[in-house]
Order: C-alpha cells, then sequence, then structure tokens
C-alpha cells in the first residue's frame, strides 16, 4: 500500500492539468455571467430549491451573486498561474458547493463532479512547479509527486464512466426510445438536425455511449490502444460540446488524458522546460495512516452512492429517488401535467396555484416531474400562506410521462403534502408506483 500510493513519479501531468483546470474554472465562472445563466438561475428566482436540509442557503440580493461568480472566477486564475494555490482552490470549492447545494433545477452529475475534483486538487501539490508559489517560494519546488496523485483521477474517473456505462443498460436506452427522443429535441439544429434524426446516429449514441464509458479508462490505460483511444475521446467530447452543450465539461475530460499519457509526451507539449523525474523513490510521510484510510473511505463512498437507489422501493427512473451524485447522465425524458391545489384549512375555501406567480421556467419544470421539489415548494407555499395568517393544506395532482410513455399518477392526490416530513434514506410512500414497474 505505502509503494502504491506514495512512490514519487514525475508531476508534469498534475501541473499541467492544474494549470488547464484552473482556466476551465475561470471560464466556468465567467462564462455563467456572460451567458445569462446566473440571472436565470440565480437571481430571478424568488427562490432557489436548494438541497433538502440546506433551506437557509438562498442566492445573494442584487447584484452580489455576479460578484460572487467573479471572485469564483479569479480564484480559477490563481489556480492556473498557482498563486496562493491551497488557498485559492479552497476558497474555489467553499463557493463552488454552495452554489452547488443551494440550487437543484440546474442539477447536474458535472456540478456535482466539479465539486469533488476541486475539494480533491486541495491536498494535491499542484503548484510546486510552474507556479508564483514556487517562484516565491523555491524550497517548495518539485518535480515529483507521490503516485496516489494519479491514482486518484484513475480510480474517480473509472468509477464515474463505469456507472455511467451500467446506467444506460436499461429497455428505454437498449431499444432507442430514449436517444430518439434526446435527438428529436435536437430537430431544430442548423445543418445537423435533420442528420440527428437518422436511426444510425441513434445506434451510435446509444451502443456507442455504452462502450465508451465502459471501455475508455482500460483503453487509455493500455498503451497499444492509448492514442486511438484518445482520439475517439476527443470525437466522443466534441460531439457532446456540441449537440448538448454541456460548458466545459467535455474539455475538462479531454485535460484528464495528461494522467494516461508518459511525462515525456505531455512535456513536450506543455512543459518542455521542465526536467523529467527520473528516480523511484518512496516517501512514506508521517501522516500515512491517517492519508490511508481517508482514501479508502473515500473511494468506498464513491462506489457506494451510485448504488443508493437499489436500496429503495420503486424504479430511479420514475420516483428520482437516489438519482443525484450516481453519474445517471442523460437517461430519461419526462413531461407531465401537474396542478398544486392548496385549501384553507379554516374556510374549505380552494385555490389552484399559478406557477407563474411563483416559480422561474425552469423550476417550473423541476417541480412538474421531481417529487423531491414538489415537497419543497409544497412547504414554500406553507410558509408564504403562514405570514398571512391562513393554515393550508396542499395536494398535488401529477400525471407523469417517462420517455414517451402513458401519464401516470405519480403523487398520491390525497397525501397533503404541505403536512408530509422528507426522510432522506427511505421512500416516500406518497410517490405511487409506475404502472411499469408493477408489470415488471
Amino acid at each position: 500500500m505505502n509503494k502504491l500510493l506514495f512512490k514519487h513519479i514525475d508531476n508534469t501531468a498534475l501541473i499541467t492539468f492544474r494549470m488547464l483546470f484552473g482556466a476551465f474554472l475561470a471560464l466556468e465562472s465567467f462564462g455563467a455571467i456572460a451567458t445569462g445563466w446566473i440571472k436565470r438561475t440565480l437571481v430571478d428566482p424568488q427562490f432557489t430549491f436548494n438541497f433538502i436540509g440546506f433551506d437557509w442557503l438562498q442566492p445573494l440580493p442584487g447584484p452580489w451573486m455576479y460578484i460572487y461568480y467573479a471572485v469564483m472566477g479569479i480564484f480559477g486564475i490563481f489556480v492556473m498561474i498557482g498563486y496562493k494555490y491551497r488557498l485559492s482552490i479552497l476558497s474555489f470549492t467553499l463557493l463552488w458547493a454552495g452554489v452547488y447545494f443551494m440550487q437543484k433545477s440546474s442539477y447536474n452529475n458535472h456540478y456535482y463532479f466539479l465539486m469533488i475534483l476541486s475539494a480533491a486538487m486541495i491536498v494535491m501539490p499542484a503548484h510546486r512547479f510552474a507556479s508564483i508559489d514556487a517562484k516565491l517560494n523555491p524550497s517548495i519546488k518539485s518535480i515529483s509527486m507521490p503516485q496516489w496523485c494519479k491514482l486518484y483521477f484513475v480510480f474517480q474517473l473509472f468509477i464515474l464512466y463505469t456507472y455511467a456505462s451500467i446506467a444506460k443498460l436499461y429497455p428505454d436506452w437498449l431499444d432507442l426510445t430514449f436517444p430518439e427522443l434526446l435527438m428529436q429535441s435536437k430537430q431544430h439544429y442548423y445543418l445537423i438536425g435533420d442528420l440527428l434524426q437518422h436511426k444510425a446516429v441513434h445506434y451510435f449514441v446509444a451502443y456507442g455511449g455504452i462502450l465508451f464509458d465502459g471501455l475508455i479508462i482500460p483503453l487509455l490505460l493500455w498503451k497499444p490502444s492509448r492514442k486511438i483511444a484518445f482520439f475517439v475521446s476527443v470525437f466522443f467530447h466534441l460531439f457532446n460540446s456540441i449537440i448538448f452543450q454541456v460548458g466545459i465539461f467535455p474539455y475538462l475530460s479531454l485535460a484528464f488524458a495528461v494522467f494516461f499519457f508518459e511525462p515525456k509526451f505531455i512535456q513536450n507539449f506543455f512543459l518542455k522546460k521542465k526536467p523529467l523525474y527520473e528516480a523511484s523513490e518512496i516517501i512514506i510521510p508521517r501522516y500515512a495512516p491517517i492519508f490511508k484510510t481517508i482514501f479508502i473511505l473515500y473511494f468506498i463512498v464513491q462506489i457506494a452512492l451510485p448504488l443508493r437507489h437499489h436500496f429503495i422501493k420503486g424504479d430511479v427512473l420514475w420516483t428520482e429517488e437516489g438519482h443525484r451524485m450516481s453519474w445517471r447522465m442523460m437517461l430519461r425524458s419526462k413531461n407531465s401535467n401537474t396542478t398544486f391545489t392548496v385549501i384553507d384549512k379554516a374556510t374549505g375555501n380552494s385555490t389552484r396555484i399559478n406557477f407563474d406567480d411563483y416559480l422561474s421556467k425552469k423550476q417550473r419544470r423541476s417541480v412538474s416531474t421531481k417529487p423531491d421539489v414538489m415537497w419543497q415548494f409544497a412547504q414554500h407555499l406553507k410558509q408564504e400562506y403562514s405570514k398571512k395568517g391562513i393554515d393550508i393544506e396542499v395536494y398535488v395532482n401529477a400525471l407523469l410521462s417517462v420517455n414517451g410513455k402513458p401519464r401516470q399518477q405519480l403523487i398520491d392526490p390525497k397525501v397533503d403534502l404541505a403536512r408530509e416530513k422528507w426522510n432522506p434514506f427511505k421512500h416516500q410512500e406518497w410517490i405511487l408506483p409506475s404502472k411499469q414497474d408493477e408489470n415488471n
């Protein structure tokens, strides 16, 4: 274990990745300002649907969220140039985690990945070469790193891609139902919209996605297939960038390739003046026992989290319970006819809620299809009416369709959601089972 984790290897990959990673952090932060994402997601809405338990975490008022993101972008630049590296990456991680837990109407597995990746970078010696920190303090300068730095990326990526591949092994993906729906939503694209409707493209997306996710890490690790696998990665991630428009993440995914190629190969592209580390020294730090425990526990959690939905009653595609933080990416399309009815307990008068009075367009989609967000909206309505001195009941009628199938009742319409408690560790009994589950 000591040899595996603490053997020193050349750090060209980590230094290169730090510079690329910092640039991507800055692009993500400033891009959110430039594209209007902050305005749509954090400024315009009256409130945000935070992760349950983080009710106190709401966007800053007025223009402060723009400043918040600008500060994150500056920290990204500091990470890139290696200035006050530890403080900069720690600060970015805390700020990014704040946004992540603050809202889930724009939830994306990539945002979760960026959070845990930034947290891991805090403890990595990524500033010990080609950085302002190393220039100001030459004593920290180093051309090597412990091997665990590389292993972290290999293990984490293997877990991510493997679960992403396994998640696609379900009927609506294998029979092309969902890939067809996915491409239909891109029919309006200039030049390529019609091409994306061909059956061959749907087969490529469905089975190419399974094979790519399942094999890419082993193929990158195996030297004879490494270059071919990298070029396949370039095509795959550029395809995702163009078709699905997922920001920096296709390019961040390509940046991970530096951990799979030989240091000399990476050096020729990025750090031509850097000496190569050719020794093979094992340096066991004083904190080794604690580190090994944390390292093992971290990956146990990473392996366990995506499995938790198997221990919750119902199909995760229907209930959404256990979906987040499990690498279940682009697997379903949902539409719903959902209404909220509020009943005044004192008078018995009922009022159908107009979503436009409370929610943004993106929030309306979440409230219409995701049970946990429905529950949160019911709690929000209860609080709003309570401020007026009115005690209410909230009933939800949600007819949901998954992947184009006939609509079914998602929520028990006889249950007062304002009165229900949320249990994060078990199935919510007011979520009705899907008829497809019953038939299976």
